[in-house]
């Protein structure tokens, strides 16, 4: 039994915390004194993203839902620094889209070669050798390492092909998939042959090929949720020509025009968009037409709206090649496949200050710690103007600069916070 599509999963990533940092002393036979020499934490390990073209489903996040990196290492003796967390790597189709689960913001699409890291493991304590000045000779303590960040995302699969095929079920789509290209889908004389998505590469000349999608047949209704096309209309947003197969033979009764208008309105209502893409239509069983009108009912309708139609018998390979030639040329006109911008701007998080604040002086520099503090240096980029004047902002309103004036600091005294340290100016 061949296993499940799956284009959709939510998961939960989690990056590694960085390692403590040590407080060691230098101990050695012959040497006096020899000072603190204690390493820093490791970084924490990354969750990292990339892209694996064996791969054609999500069904690996079907049922592992939680994705946690290592923690990096805690800080030795002799300087020595922790080992780093391992970075954890989640491998993904290409084409899918990474969405913020709680926004539906766009943070990635995953349709380049580029490794991207969605969570960064938290950065490592300082070991107590970077607290020695001329006056503290002696410090007895380091810092705790940074925690990872964590977050909950939609893994979303949308197929990265250049023409989609669409209409109802039964109307020879996979056979002309079959017939096109070396892809070997399920067909079948039934509704619904084909469960999921197929792709196939069709070539036309040296140098000249493209991918088709074959998308399970659509019915009225499918954009409210109606069939199977609900769940995979989205893989023909990136299509940049769609081949509307309509069945003209008359063999189930149905008519063609109705079919054509009944396909159409379906793409308009899931996208306006889609609905005005670049389409052909191919009318598909010519060979077993038993009313002949019906084609032409259908060649009227159909140029009247300013589109082409091609005859062919995907069955009995006829106009399969004419339409692949057609197909072709209006590819080399059309823009590239699309590739989703991302939309997620990141917003500075909430963070509870009114936590308990551990100061402690040492000949000048003035040691804080706080859980909430921990926090919020996890979330600010000190590389960013906007992102240090919200850190400032948030330390302010937190009263720990009047707490730290009332304690007695003096301008030019050192303010340590983790691996962070900075002149206090008024």
């Amino acid at each position: 039994m061949a296993a499940p599509f799956v284009d959709t999963a939510r998961i939960t990533v989690r990056s590694g915390n960085g390692g403590n940092g040590a407080v060691s002393f230098h101990r050695e036979k012959y040497v006096a004194n020899g000072g603190p020499d204690g390493g820093d934490g490791g970084r924490g390990g990354n969750i990292v993203i990339v892209v694996n073209d064996h791969m054609s489903t999500l069904m690996d996040f079907r049922y592992k839902r939680k994705y946690t990196a290592l923690n990096g290492a805690d800080g030795s003796g002799k300087r020595c620094t922790g080992k780093d967390g391992e970075d954890l790597v989640l491998r993904v189709p290409r084409g899918t889209i990474i969405r913020d689960a709680e926004t539906q913001e766009i943070i990635k699409d995953m349709s380049d070669d580029q490794p991207f890291i969605l969570c960064r493991g938290g950065r490592g304590g300082w070991g107590n050798q970077h607290f020695a000045t001329p006056t503290r000779q002696v410090p007895r303590f380091a810092k705790a390492g940074l925690p990872g960040e964590s977050r909950d995302v939609i893994l979303e699969l949308k197929l990265l092909a250049d023409v989609g095929l669409v209409g109802f079920p039964n109307v020879g789509k996979s056979t002309l998939l079959s017939v096109v290209s070396r892809a070997q889908p399920k067909i079948a004389n039934y509704h619904f042959t084909t469960l999921f998505p197929n792709l196939g590469v069709v070539f036309v000349e040296e140098g000249v090929s493209f991918v088709m999608a074959d998308i399970p047949g659509i019915i009225e209704g499918a954009a409210d949720g109606a069939g199977l096309g609900h769940d995979f209309l989205r893989h023909i947003d990136r299509c940049r020509l769609l081949i509307h197969v309509v069945d003209v033979s008359g063999c189930e009764g149905r008519d063609p025009v109705e079919d054509f208008d009944a396909i159409n309105a379906e793409l308009a209502q899931y996208s306006p968009e889609l609905a005005s893409r670049k389409m052909l239509v191919a009318a598909n069983k010519v060979d077993i037409m038993s009313d002949p009108a019906l084609l032409e009912r259908l060649r009227a309708h159909v140029e009247a709206q300013g589109l082409e139609l091609l005859e062919i018998s995907a069955a009995a390979h006829q106009g399969t090649r004419e339409l692949v030639l057609r197909a072709a040329q209006e590819l080399a006109q059309l823009p590239p496949v699309a590739v989703y911008e991302p939309t997620y701007v990141p917003r500075q998080p909430d963070v509870d200050t009114s936590g308990e604040v551990n100061i402690q002086e040492f000949d000048g520099t003035w040691v804080v710690d706080a859980p909430w503090l921990q926090r919020l240096i996890a979330n600010v980029n000190f590389g960013d103007y906007e992102s240090r004047n919200w850190f400032d902002k948030m330390l302010r309103q937190s009263g720990l600069f009047d707490r730290l004036e009332d304690l007695g600091i003096k301008d030019g005294d050192i303010v340590s916070m983790y691996d962070l340290e900075f002149e206090y100016q008024r």
